[in-house]
């Protein structure tokens, strides 16, 4: 979001195109030795991202407008598999000579008469006498390993009770398990948004806004579920997973990418692939997630906002309605979701806005997150979201369909 920040901390946001992975983080957090570029698990992320650093992570400055960021190189399609050749696949290919092609004909055996009986029968031959055979031992088999006992299943979490909500006016509390800090390292420092669980055929997709996972140097990205500084990991860590060059597997929708997060404000909107946590659960065993609604139009009557605000030790939460806003800057196009809710400054970016939050669950349908119009909004106590239509739709099918191919 586009808040009040010093010059200095809007420096550090300018985006180093490519490059490979800081050797010393600086700047926001401490420093810490590189990570291989095609590694990164959960283990590796938790062994990154200690409590403080987390602690000391800083909101992510705000992105220039003007920026271009090119869109990642897509992974190659794996080759489909040859057609079958008809006939027997055993058969050797014909060869381009045609004298090898034509086999040579078998010579027919020619068939002779009976043979004439001697006059003097042949003696009859002894028949040899049939050895004993000898006994064998039978090699006596290895008793195998017993398999690994199944881990159990991830205890079902428990979700904080909601503080008592006055409509517009946030406060924070403990968090929900579906919500968390998206943290990253960028432009050598280390910084946060906001991030949330959204149900997926692989259950291991996250959401947030594009504007906080831009660049070509955005490395070591972990999401913590509920995170707070006085438990930093309450539900472990899961590592946005790479691919082989080392690029984060993340989808933002191209034109956010070319056009800059002005011209493209209401496709701000990323998708990322987590790995497991270190036990091997994937997230949304873990914590659950939020459904994604998409077509479901700008006005809703209550809406739940979540995000991690600033320095604050704890997120916070607030409801209201939405209302349709629409841009009346011609730099910045499009209609966005409006809430106004009380406290919601840099770092809240990416945050859910949730329609039918079950209590029960700490679960809700995911209508918008934090981001779009200047990012979020310019102000701290009005805050902004893409809407969610037919391309946000395609994106989240996209990423879909991408996770379950490179897994």
């Amino acid at each position: 979001m586009r808040r009040t920040l010093t010059m200095a901390v809007v420096a550090a946001a300018l985006l180093v195109p490519g490059g490979p992975l800081p050797v010393a983080v600086a700047g926001a957090g401490s420093a810490a030795a590189p990570v291989a570029v095609g590694r990164w698990s959960a283990r590796e992320a938790q062994s990154f991202w200690t409590a403080e650093r987390m602690a000391s992570a800083a909101p992510l400055p705000p992105v220039p407008p003007g920026l271009v960021d090119p869109a990642p190189p897509e992974l190659p399609e794996p080759p489909e598999p040859a057609e079958p050749v008809e006939g027997d696949p055993a058969e050797p290919a014909a060869s381009a000579d045609p004298a090898e092609a034509i086999p040579a004909a078998t010579p027919t055996p020619v068939v002779t008469g009976l043979p004439v009986p001697s006059a003097t029968p042949a003696a009859t031959p002894t028949p040899a006498p049939t050895p004993t055979p000898t006994a064998v031992a039978t090699p006596t088999r290895a008793p195998s390993a017993p398999a690994p006992a199944p881990l159990p299943a991830p205890a079902r979490p428990a979700v904080p009770r909601l503080p008592a909500l006055t409509p517009g006016i946030g406060q924070n509390f403990d968090g929900i398990p579906v919500a968390g800090r998206m943290f990253l390292v960028k432009s050598g420092g280390t910084y946060f948004c906001t991030a949330s669980v959204v149900s997926s055929p692989g259950r291991d997709l996250v959401l947030t806004a594009a504007h906080c996972l831009l660049g070509s140097d955005t490395q070591q990205v972990a999401f913590v579920p509920q995170y707070t500084r006085a438990k930093p990991q309450p539900y472990g860590m899961f590592p946005v997973l790479r691919d082989a060059a080392g690029r984060s597997k993340i989808w933002i929708d191209p034109r956010y990418r070319s056009q800059g997060i002005d011209r493209a404000a209401a496709l701000d909107v990323a998708f990322a692939q987590v790995g497991p946590d270190a036990r091997g659960f994937p997230v949304e065993a873990v914590v659950g997630g939020n459904r994604l609604k998409t077509g479901a139009g700008y006005a809703h009557a209550r809406v739940t906002l979540i995000g991690y605000p600033a320095s604050a030790a704890r997120p916070r939460v607030c409801v209201n309605r939405t209302t349709k806003f629409t841009s009346a800057d011609a730099r910045i196009p499009g209609s966005f979701l409006r809430i106004d809710c009380t406290g919601y400054p840099g770092g809240t970016s990416g945050g859910p806005f949730l329609t039918g939050y079950d209590a029960r669950t700490g679960t809700g349908d995911v209508v918008g997150v934090i981001g779009g119009w200047k990012t979020g909004g310019d102000k701290a106590d009005t805050s902004y979201s893409s809407y969610f239509g037919a391309d946000i739709r395609k994106l989240y099918e996209k990423a879909v369909a991408g996770a379950k191919a490179r897994r």
